[in-house]
């Protein structure tokens, strides 16, 4: 009988999720998603939702743009919900600047509630800012100015209870 180990995610203010289910791309190792930025940006995504593929390369921008920027810290992550073989098809076509992990547990909607998404549909997006409480859900294809909103909001809810970012 295989042991479970439960790992706490920080960047979810204690949300718990199987190690096992989540693993690094393209290294398939057990992995938590990072919680060393201010602001966390979550894409849930698979190479089968036209929606998702199309956001890619306009995410993989902005967040380049956000590093070079070096105005705040923000993270982004992607999580597919995929086939290691169809992920290792769809990043040999299109290069993705941020970090990659694909989930392999056996319920994606019950992880995917532990985000907020309780419909379960993709793409998902979540934008965090745990330090001052900030999140925000965006379900559908993202735009720059999606995220731009959301990025604003976030530091205008830190600013307001004195959190620098």
């Amino acid at each position: 009988m295989k042991k479970t180990v439960v790992l706490s995610l920080l960047i979810s203010g204690g949300m718990h999720v199987q190690a096992a289910e989540l693993q690094s791309w393209p290294q398939g190792k057990a992995a938590v998603l990072p919680a060393n930025s201010t602001i966390q940006v979550i894409n849930i995504w698979a190479t089968w939702c036209a929606s998702c593929r199309s956001e890619m390369p306009m995410l993989s921008r902005w967040y380049l743009q956000q590093q070079k920027s070096g105005k705040g810290r923000v993270a982004v992550a992607g999580v597919a919900l995929d086939t290691e073989a169809n992920l290792q098809r769809f990043t040999r076509q299109i290069k993705v600047s941020y970090p990659l992990y694909r989930y392999t547990g056996a319920d994606s909607r019950a992880w995917m509630r532990q985000f907020g998404n309780s419909i379960g549909g993709i793409p998902y997006t979540q934008v965090r800012a745990p330090e001052c409480g900030f999140q925000q859900s965006l379900i559908g294809r993202l735009t720059e100015d999606k995220l731009n909103q959301a990025l604003a909001a976030a530091k205008k809810q830190c600013a307001q209870r004195k959190i620098h970012i």
